[in-house]
């Protein structure tokens, strides 16, 4: 590939991005609020809405790995026109149709993510390989950054449900960039069993590092809002400017991630194991808005390390052909978490309260730090 088509494909991967995740994040933290403020949902309410919308996307994510590639680029158009139209029937949202949109937009999420996360990886070079997929997480980690500040400033003057007008541009966006994604171009005629990508030891690390971090940011996103404003009174629009002070130190980190090239990962992982820990305890432990404010940033430290080192780990472990397969079932393990943590964290801060909650997330984060250390060899071996 030329390097002006390097180029050009790499902006459509960061548009399209861009859009897409800044506006799905949009929905991911919005929804709660509208369940818990505007329709008076329970907390195990909430967590059912939000497992509603990762079982989903989990189902979605699996079954494109079972399809062909001529057939997940027609599902992936397909996903990318109905998401520009998901955005407004959330406006016109009740306590009833909010199950069924929320659903529908966590299909949408399992069509689109693998999709755009294989595209990003379909280069030989394993350094450019992993400088654009570097590149892919930050404009991830941008979108988040962007998106909660724009939606922080439209919540002093609209409501969360107006917000969903506001953010139907990037939704058209995703739909018209979407016909520019690559697909492979090789793929495996024989089927591919879960047990060849699950027994890979890059396979088990990437998946337990980014659960070190998944399983905390899963109740974050879906509990974070409504923590901070019942505890600490924060207005909407505090809320999302939260949720952009997390996303902003992930932001720098994914920059660096992006910028250099690191051989050896197992280092950055511990790191943000620790970094995890230390931040959820602060949650539990901070006394104003001030200090809840330096634990999202805190947190938002592995948030940017530890997505893009999985991605590294499955790019490093598997050949093109492969990728898809491996992808989409990192994916779904990590969609399928986001069905179990928001419901037992919702039945957990009904009967125990928040801070307790947040709390009982360490001993899961313990136990992953472990695996990690255990497969650390299996790893070197197969390197």
């Amino acid at each position: 590939m030329m390097r002006s088509q390097l180029i050009l494909v790499v902006i459509f991967i960061v548009l399209i991005t861009f859009a897409f995740r800044a506006s799905n994040n949009m929905m991911v933290t919005t929804v709660p609020l509208v369940a818990k403020y505007d329709f008076d949902l329970s907390a195990t309410e909430i967590g059912l809405l939000s497992s509603a919308f990762s079982l989903a996307s989990f189902t979605a994510t699996l079954y494109n790995s079972k399809i062909c590639v001529r057939r997940r680029r027609v599902y992936f158009m397909g996903a990318s026109i109905a998401f520009a139209i998901l955005l407004p029937l959330f406006y016109l949202a009740t306590p009833i149709t909010i199950w069924l949109l929320s659903v529908l937009a966590g299909f949408v999420m399992g069509l689109l993510m693998p999709n755009i996360i294989t595209s990003a990886g379909l280069y030989d070079d394993p350094k450019i390989r992993e400088r654009v997929l570097a590149v892919y997480t930050l404009a991830l980690s941008t979108s988040l950054v962007v998106g909660p500040s724009i939606e922080g400033v439209m919540l002093l003057k609209f409501s969360l449900k107006q917000v969903f007008l506001l953010f139907l541009p990037l939704g058209v966006l995703v739909a018209l960039i979407a016909p520019t994604i690559r697909f492979p171009q090789l793929e495996s005629r024989s089927g591919i069993g879960v047990k060849q990508v699950t027994r890979n030891p890059y396979f088990l690390t990437a998946v337990y590092n980014n659960l070190t971090y998944n399983i905390p940011f899963a109740m974050l996103t879906s509990f974070g809002g409504i923590y901070a404003k019942d505890f600490f009174n924060a207005s909407y629009s505090q809320v999302e400017l939260l949720f952009a002070l997390f996303f902003s130190t992930s932001f720098s980190m994914r920059l660096l991630l992006s910028l250099k090239h690191f051989e050896r990962l197992i280092n950055l992982t511990y790191l943000s194991v620790s970094l995890t820990i230390a931040g959820l305890f602060l949650m539990v432990l901070s006394p104003n808005l001030a200090f809840l404010a330096l634990a999202f940033l805190i947190l938002g430290f592995p948030h940017g390390f530890t997505y893009p080192i999985s991605l590294i780990y499955i790019g490093r472990g598997f050949r093109e052909e492969l990728r898809n397969a491996a992808n989409s079932l990192f994916f779904s393990v990590m969609t399928i978490i986001g069905v179990i943590v928001p419901t037992v964290a919702g039945i957990m801060i009904d009967s125990v309260g928040f801070k307790l909650g947040y709390l009982a997330l360490i001993a899961p984060v313990a136990a992953l730090l472990f695996l990690i250390w255990r497969n650390e060899k299996n790893l070197k071996r197969a390197t």
